[in-house]
């Protein structure tokens, strides 16, 4: 299925302009990224790349969430990050992708062709830098998860998954305390697996924080975040 591409008059009118690759260019160098870039779209559930594949483009992930999948060689699938927009996707000076990317929701990507984009890191610092402070925000997130998995009680990994999604879905600045809306882009099996947690255990918890006023659904997937002090006061960490 291929969704119509939304009309972006520059990369001013894009949303993700001040969060991506390309924020911190000058007028000048955007115009040598124009040079390169294509907008591609996916339907919710269509993949995006399969492990393995040849990494013909990296980009930036517009609108959208898609999931990042590594599948062991007994079939065992096992979710491994998401990307929200803003976030980045592919890895320069790589020829293939090593996980399967999965558009979770209808996703939107500002693809640059790789072999140019790999030359411009290299002759255009700002681009480089960016890529670099993103590639060690991904390592320090990675870090946090790392805790989140392995010592964090079920209700503080439901917890923490709701905060991260919350604050970066509504473009929320860190320290910023507000009531917010959004919709929960995976399903309740796919938190389970990210999670390493049963969908009975991730439902009772879910409906736990309900219960406790935290947070507010119906059987849509839209969620209501009273307070996001309070939620992160349950991720069971306080620089989380």
């Amino acid at each position: 299925m291929t969704l119509a591409v939304p009309k972006l008059r520059s990369c001013n009118d894009c949303p993700i302009r001040y969060s991506a690759v390309c924020s911190k260019c000058e007028p000048d160098e955007l115009l040598q990224l124009e040079e390169i870039k294509y907008y591609r779209t996916y339907a919710a559930g269509q993949p995006i790349f399969f492990g393995g594949d040849p990494l013909e483009f990296v980009g930036s992930v517009v609108s959208g969430v898609s999931s990042l999948m590594r599948t062991l060689p007994d079939g065992r699938v096992q979710m491994v990050g998401l990307l929200l927009p803003g976030d980045f996707m592919g890895r320069p000076n790589r020829d293939t992708i090593d996980c399967d990317v999965v558009a979770e929701t209808d996703v939107m990507l500002c693809c640059f062709r790789r072999k140019p984009f790999e030359k411009m890191i290299l002759d255009t610092p700002h681009v480089g830098q960016r890529l670099l402070e993103m590639t060690l925000d991904e390592l320090d997130a990675a870090r946090e998860w790392m805790l989140v998995l392995g010592r964090k009680t079920a209700r503080e990994k439901i917890a923490s998954l709701l905060h991260m999604i919350a604050v970066r879905m509504a473009s929320l600045k860190p320290g910023e305390t507000a009531e917010t809306t959004f919709t929960l882009p995976i399903t309740r099996e796919t938190m389970a697996n990210y999670l390493g947690l049963t969908i009975e255990t991730v439902s009772r918890q879910m409906s736990a924080l309900k219960k406790d006023g935290l947070i507010a659904f119906d059987e849509r997937r839209d969620i209501r975040v009273p307070d996001l002090d309070a939620l992160k006061a349950e991720t069971g960490e306080e620089g989380f």
